[in-house]
């Protein structure tokens, strides 16, 4: 039996906050470091990646998807809470060195939280990356079921790593940590096929250490390309290869077509493991440039969403209330949220989505004279990335700007040909800094 057009699909449910037996599962998969030129569909067929390129073709794709940050933690916090990451305090991404500035406030609401209260069967496998010790524990802060591990100091290569399953910390040696995360999601699914779910997947591919099967290496090195970029191309595909099979295990259990699937990268490509093509934006994760926070986003529901194409720039703080929208569930009053649901978007719809959106990054205390952007429309305001090192006090340049429409590169400055926009998106820029730093520290 056929769904109810989406846009009457979601009048029932956004009227009801009981979790209806038709309520879709959710399984939201994140790739880390993954650029969008890392898709075959968009690389002319460089790379491998049938699976994910079926969800592209099959879904809904979004050209203009940014993620929260130019790095992981604080990507992972925007995605997980609907907020700029500063405001949750997680501004940073070595948990070691830096643990009170990687991890999600105990006062913030995350996903997890939400769609548990809902009444879903909430699961977190992968890399957590969002705050060490008890008190911020997946299992503290909404997700039922955790198998993986914490930062990347527990994932010391893609063959010997330490995964946390049931609570007890197990080192894993000889067996692929991608592939070991695949059939996890799959016995997850089969686990909880009778009853709603919500499944983070979070990869850690084609994170560093860069590792993969060396015969498999070999198509991409007789090609030309380097070890790097050659290896990672291995790791994408075999992510790849296991999202595959967790579509199957959805078709196999009649669940298809009941169930919702995200994917989404964290930030861009890592400099430090070379250069590869990235559809020439400028910049590497880090950075604030496109090449460091645009990122691949599909969304896969057939049946009930349409495939196509959508322009509306979106980014990871709208997952959260899309979700929420998408399953019925109204977003507590005294969450302030810096997202806004799109949900409308999969119908056709027009919605009302921020015209304002903010970027920043430093390693340890923000310094908001370092690596911001701002961007409303297509203009994209830009405080240039100096290092990604602590900043010294007197590095921050000046601000630049940048028209996307006419030049997608980022290359030629425009603040002298605009100078009333340009002084506007300046003041907006630290009224923004202003607001969300005095968040973080209250």
């Amino acid at each position: 039996m056929r769904r109810l057009p989406f846009f009457l699909f979601l009048f029932c449910l956004v009227h009801s906050q009981a979790l209806r037996a038709d309520a879709p599962n959710v399984i939201l998969i994140l790739a880390d470091d993954m650029a969008l030129g890392d898709l075959a569909s968009l690389n002319g067929g460089i790379s491998h990646t049938p699976n994910i390129d079926r969800l592209k073709k099959e879904g809904l794709w979004f050209e203009n998807a940014y993620s929260g940050s130019a790095v992981c933690a604080p990507a992972r916090a925007a995605l997980f809470t609907g907020r700029y990451p500063h405001r949750t305090g997680c501004v940073t991404l070595n948990m070691p060195k830096y643990p009170v500035l990687s991890r999600i406030k105990t006062s913030e609401t995350t996903i997890g939280d939400l769609m548990k209260k809902a009444g879903y069967a909430t699961g977190l496998i992968g890399k957590w990356h969002s705050g060490m010790g008890d008190e911020y524990h997946p299992t503290r802060r909404g997700f039922d079921e955790f198998e993986g591990f914490i930062g990347a100091h527990e994932a010391e290569g893609y063959f010997d790593y330490v995964l946390e399953l049931e609570g007890e910390k197990h080192r894993v040696n000889g067996q692929y940590l991608t592939e070991e995360l695949s059939a996890r999601a799959v016995k997850f699914v089969k686990r909880h096929k009778h009853h709603p779910f919500f499944l983070h997947l979070a990869h850690y591919a084609p994170h560093r250490p860069l590792d993969a099967p060396e015969a498999s290496k070999q198509p991409w090195l007789k090609a030309g390309y380097d070890e790097s970029t050659a290896t990672i191309y291995v790791m994408i595909e075999i992510m790849d290869r296991g999202i595959g099979e967790l579509i199957e295990a959805l078709e196999d259990e009649g669940l298809k077509e009941k169930t919702l699937i995200l994917f989404a990268s964290d930030n861009g490509p890592d400099p430090l493991t070379g250069a590869r093509f990235n559809r020439n934006l400028r910049g590497m994760k880090y950075e604030i440039h496109e090449g460091g926070i645009r990122v691949p986003f599909i969304m896969h529901w057939p049946g009930t969403l349409k495939p196509g194409s959508r322009e509306e720039l979106i980014h990871l703080t709208d997952v959260l209330p899309t979700i929420m929208e998408i399953c019925g569930q109204r977003i507590p009053n005294e969450l302030k949220l810096d997202g806004r649901s799109f949900a409308g978007l999969l119908s056709g719809e027009s919605v009302s989505l921020p015209k304002k959106r903010y970027w920043q990054w430093n390693r340890k205390d923000p310094r908001y004279g370092h690596n911001a952007a701002m961007r409303e429309d297509h203009w994209k305001l830009v405080r240039p990335f100096v290092t990604r090192n602590i900043p010294k006090p007197n590095t921050a340049k000046p601000f630049v700007l940048y028209n996307l429409a006419d030049d997608p590169a980022e290359s030629t400055d425009v603040s002298q040909e605009h100078p009333e926009r340009f002084e506007r998106m300046k003041q907006d820029m630290k009224k923004w800094a202003t607001e969300v730093e005095a968040s973080r520290v209250k």
